[in-house]
């Protein structure tokens, strides 16, 4: 099941029993009991442990079969031998949702993989949903369910983003640093083996969830990635997807005869797939939170047109660098708005983007240029910079960056060099609603990411075209080349092929020798290309096996017995000649196919030639 039906028994249950609960200071059970009563849960705690009477002072029952009332969700802690026998009481008990943070599943092998097959068939069973097992727990921040069913030492921020981890040992971190960055979660999900609930019923879960605005994902695996599309395409046209993915893997055994195959290489089936879904990718769990503080504190801009506004010419320069090395526009600033600040900077500052107030420049400068430059139609955002000088102060600097923010439909992000983290002026920003960053080029990142994300949620979808009714004559065709064995589909019969779907082709006829070659390329008009084929000669101008622009009967009698001599030389079988119509004017390009072993075919296009392997100037995308 990977659908949201049920989820509400994991995410908003009216009762918990924590399987496994104890009052022995520093363990699993006692943290996670502990959290959910000092958290504010608003429903029922029930400790199930067969060794104790009561755990923080409430009454605890040998065994879920002995709680008198419904419970909603179970908690289980319990060794991993027993896990199975627990579960199966759950299910007669009712239970709707389980969370297993017991580990030693699939993730050991051997028997873990066996047990988990046999928790995963027990819950189906009894219709239970199931996050784990190996996982940190599941936390809800809305004042009507508030649960913190992890065994975190973080209380969390109530916020309005949505976190799916598939590593449990990361979550401590993660709610460390979010926590550090005032960034606050709605729900908060370690999802550990997904045995059940993964990524894709998490994606249905909170689309339809008001509280959540933004989703982040921490992936180190995809279950069904054919799905994901599908889902992650209309949640993104409403609500951001941010993912870090790790564990690149090969995208498995691959010809290395195909152009297409070695340039596939690790992992590119991951960014097509992200890349179609309207799904942002960044590579680490620190660039995951710079971008979701913006996201989460500032409007999207309207385009890429971005003004950088600095006190330092360094810092100023890093920012521009970075940015226009991301794709973001630096577009001139009006006339009059480079008027107005040249009648109040120093005659030394630059008026133009990127604005460089000097380092003499005072509070006051930063709030009137902020005000000016939100008010040019040529900018769509922001990067504000303060290096503090030792007679400026920060303080007075980030107020008036704030009373100059106040009201505006522009973001902004704001660098404070020097002071760092937890100073004063950069305190009093995120009060405001204002991000921090420590360097700018994280900023210039940020902003790359969110004005993709505003493009891609304008841009319509779009629709397919229909099916072409050639292409089933060609997909017969390859049917019964595959049946006879065949792996590799060369010259005119790969040319037949593609004709068959409806593309067009340059004619081909393959000769034997000198005189049918003459032949061929007077009944096809000069000039002609000849191509030695042979069988499975797949790259020809590796061996010199191909000769442009032949234009008349001597060099088409020169150049074959060249090509076959070079034919016997490196031992070719069943050589001949393929005399082509040369097509003059255009851009050579490449198409390809492969197949990714977790995400099926990819095509790929791109600028052609030789050079291809070197030049890698392609794109891979998934066919519909």
């Amino acid at each position: 099941m990977n659908s949201a039906e049920g989820l509400d028994k994991i995410f908003r249950p009216r009762s918990i029993a924590v399987i496994g609960a104890t009052n022995r200071p520093g363990t699993i059970g006692q943290v996670l009991t502990h959290n959910l009563i000092t958290g504010g849960f608003t429903g029922t705690i029930f400790p199930v442990n067969p060794k104790a009477d009561v755990i923080h002072s409430i009454k605890c029952y040998p065994s879920i079969l002995d709680v008198p009332d419904e419970v909603d969700l179970a908690i289980i802690l319990v060794r991993k031998e027993f896990v199975l026998d627990v579960v199966e009481d759950c299910g007669r008990k009712g239970v709707g949702g389980i969370v297993v943070i017991t580990a030693g599943f699939k993730e050991v092998g051997g028997d873990g993989v066996e047990r988990e097959e046999k928790l995963k068939e027990r819950a189906a069973h009894y219709n239970m949903r199931v996050i784990g097992p190996n996982c940190f727990g599941v936390i809800n921040t809305h004042p009507d369910y508030v649960m913190n069913a992890t065994f975190s030492r973080t209380q969390p921020l109530s916020g309005k983003i949505g976190f799916m981890s598939q590593s449990g040992s990361l979550g401590e971190a993660i709610l460390n640093h979010a926590k550090g960055l005032g960034i606050g979660f709605s729900m908060f999900a370690s999802v550990g083996n997904k045995a059940d609930v993964a990524g894709n019923a998490l994606l249905n879960y909170w689309k339809d969830d008001p509280a959540t605005q933004i989703i982040l994902l921490y992936l180190e695996s995809f279950g069904d990635a054919e799905t994901f599309p599908r889902i992650a395409k209309t949640i993104t046209k409403v609500k951001p997807v941010i993912a870090v993915k790790s564990g690149k893997t090969t995208a498995g055994a691959r010809a290395t005869t195909s152009h297409t195959g070695a340039l596939a290489g690790y992992d590119i089936g991951v960014d097509a797939l992200f890349e179609q879904c309207g799904v942002l990718r960044v590579q680490t769990i620190e660039e995951l939170f710079d971008v979701a503080k913006a996201f989460d504190l500032q409007p999207l801009p309207k385009g890429k047109r971005v003004a950088v506004l600095t006190n330092a010419g360094g810092p100023g320069i890093l920012a521009t660098d970075a940015a226009a090395a991301l794709g973001l526009d630096f577009p001139d600033l009006e006339p009059q708005t480079e008027d107005e600040l040249r009648s109040f900077l120093p005659a030394e500052a630059s008026t133009r983007n990127p604005v460089d107030m000097i380092a003499s420049a005072t509070a006051e400068h930063y709030q009137r240029t902020l005000e000016l430059l939100f008010k040019d139609k040529n900018i769509d955002a922001v990067i504000c910079v303060f290096v503090p000088p030792i007679m400026i102060d920060e303080m007075a600097v980030a107020d008036a960056i704030v009373t100059a923010s106040q009201g505006q439909e522009k973001p902004i992000l704001s660098c404070f060099m020097g002071p760092g983290e937890g100073s004063l002026g950069s305190n009093r920003l995120k009060e405001a609603s204002i991000p921090v960053y420590t360097f700018p080029e994280e900023i210039a990142s940020t902003y790359a990411l969110m004005a993709k994300y505003a493009a891609w949620r304008d841009r319509p979808l779009g629709t397919f075209p229909e099916r072409l009714p050639a292409v089933d004559t060609a997909q017969q065709r390859l049917s019964e080349l595959a049946q006879q064995g065949k792996t590799t589909i060369l010259g005119g019969e790969a040319l037949d092929i593609l004709q068959q779907s409806g593309i067009p082709v340059a004619p081909l006829q393959a000769a034997g020798n000198a005189d049918e070659a003459v032949r061929i390329a007077e009944s096809v008009g000069y000039p002609v290309v000849l191509k030695l084929n042979a069988d499975n000669l797949i790259h020809k101008t590796d061996i010199g096996g191909v000769v442009t622009d032949v234009r008349t009967e001597d060099e088409v009698r020169g150049h074959v017995d060249a090509l076959l001599g070079r034919a016997q030389e490196h031992q070719l079988e069943g050589a001949r000649i393929d005399v082509q119509k040369m097509v003059s004017g255009g851009v050579e390009m490449v198409l390809g196919m492969v197949r990714d072993p977790k995400f099926g075919p990819l095509v790929m296009c791109g600028l052609g030639g030789i050079l291809v392997e070197v030049v890698k100037d392609v794109s891979f995308k998934l066919p519909p």
